[in-house]
């Protein structure tokens, strides 16, 4: 691997550091001068206990075309006795993911979805092998952060150490949570970057109890943008009437957005509109940087609807149980290839615009009676993305079947969700409930937590 010094030249030792992790890399060598990369030519692959060799020095002139995580190993360095000019005899080393470990979730995103993972605890590096597995994303909550935090010791000494400094008990949340972020967004940064700001993206949401606040989310999600900085953060806002407008204005600043807790047509609508109108009044030309996803839930409108068609219950009602929410799912979707369409769409896309894609959340079985990826395998299509509890991604990976499917049957879908309207659930009235008790949920998991903090602390 260290290879010969020419004759006459000087041989010199550089720094490198070994962190272990077992992948398939691609090694290349060749000569690279001051500033540029030549002559790389594909020596061989092999397994090789490293992830990543750190370079003591500018690597930057060194990334693949293809956007691989790249680092090198530096033997020694040669002076030209002809030009004088620096040049380094090297290994590039491109890291992948080992060879035959490509799973549904890579099917998937050949699909044209993308999978996420709706979790996210310390240590953080546990999400390695799921990236190897073929998660493009993560997203978070308050009662994920609540569980994770509760529930670990490794937030100990970080909370010990922001309690000293003088904060409030929800203060050192935020610095936790941030933390959290911070450190999954750089383990996704290689994606995002190979992806093209595609896929990468880690989600924090702004406080629970800013859910009819609109300027108080502006303000909010400037500051955890600030906070965090990092290219692959998406703030997290949920779709309330008083926070739609907040959608626009955060847009408009060139922060990406998950918008959360959509749970009816018409809302989800509203935010389409609102990031489109963001999207027209942002100062820059470029719009390339700004992405978004909105957040359609799923299983929670079954669970809803369900209750409501076995108080019905009749032979059309109960036929309809665990088929309303991947009907309204796949009308949204429907909705969202409308309005990505057409003159206003084009006239942003000419300024680079991404599309906001559909994001399928709540997607864990809550019914044991029904199939473990119900929320998974009928709503594949392009354009999308599925954030999964680990026990779904789980299923998904063991016996999931990858296809389109989200527009398969458009039509038995929109006769499915007139039924449930013509049996007297009103959907405007579900969508308006599920609203209410996801802003609930939230904040009951965002005060425990404090609550909880709040008791460490008392320890200390």
């Amino acid at each position: 691997m260290t290879g010969e010094s020419p004759p006459g030249r000087n041989r010199t030792s550089l720094g490198f550091v070994f962190e272990g992790h077992k992948m398939a890399t691609v090694l290349r060598q060749g000569w690279v001068t001051a500033g540029s990369a030549v002559g790389v030519r594909s020596v061989k692959s092999e397994s090789v206990g490293t992830q990543r060799v750190q370079f003591l020095g500018d690597s930057n002139k060194l990334r693949g075309a293809a956007g691989k995580l790249t680092s090198v190993f530096v033997p020694y360095v040669d002076h030209s006795a002809t030009s004088g000019s620096l040049r380094i005899k090297c290994m590039v080393i491109e890291t992948v993911p080992s060879a035959g470990k490509k799973t549904t979730l890579h099917d998937l995103h050949d699909e044209g979805q993308s999978p996420w993972y709706d979790n996210l605890s310390r240590p953080v590096s546990g999400l390695k092998p799921l990236i190897e597995s073929g998660v493009r994303g993560v997203t978070s909550n308050p009662t994920i952060f609540e569980k994770a935090i509760t529930s670990s010791s490794l937030y100990d000494d970080q909370f010990r150490q922001l309690m000293q400094q003088g904060n409030g008990v929800e203060e050192v949340f935020w610095g936790l949570a941030v933390t959290d972020i911070q450190d999954a967004c750089d383990l996704f940064i290689p994606l995002y970057e190979e992806s093209k700001g595609g896929d990468g993206f880690v989600s924090l949401e702004v406080s629970p109890s800013l859910a009819h606040d609109g300027d108080g989310t502006v303000a909010a999600a400037s500051r955890l943008h600030k906070l965090v900085n990092r290219p692959n953060l998406m703030i997290k806002i949920p779709a309330t009437a008083d926070c739609i407008p907040a959608v626009k204005t955060v847009i408009s600043q060139g922060i990406s957005v998950n918008v959360t807790l959509i749970f009816s047509l018409a809302r989800y609508e509203a935010v389409i509109d609102s990031y489109l109108e963001g999207l027209e009044a942002a100062k820059t030309e470029d719009l390339s940087k700004i992405n978004s996803v909105a957040s359609f839930f799923v299983s929670r409108v079954d669970v809803l609807v369900d209750n409501r068609l076995e108080k019905i219950g009749t032979e059309e009602a109960l036929a309809l149980r665990g088929k309303a929410a991947n009907a309204q799912a796949s009308l949204a979707f429907k909705l969202y290839q409308e309005k990505f369409n057409g003159p206003r769409w084009e006239a942003l896309a000419k300024r680079g615009a991404n599309k906001q894609r559909l994001l399928w959340a709540s997607t864990g079985v809550k019914n044991p009676a029904y199939p473990d990826t119900l929320y998974i395998a009928p709503l594949i299509g392009p354009g999308t993305v599925n954030t999964m509890p680990l026990n779904a991604l789980e299923a998904f990976i063991d016996h999931g079947v990858v296809s389109r499917t989200v527009d398969a049957n458009l039509g038995e879908a929109q006769a499915t969700y007139d039924k449930v309207e013509k049996l007297g659930i009103n959907w405007a009235d579900v969508g308006s409930q599920l609203e209410v008790e996801g802003v609930a949920s939230f904040q009951k998991s965002f005060d425990n937590l404090v609550s909880s903090l709040q008791g460490k602390a008392d320890k200390l």
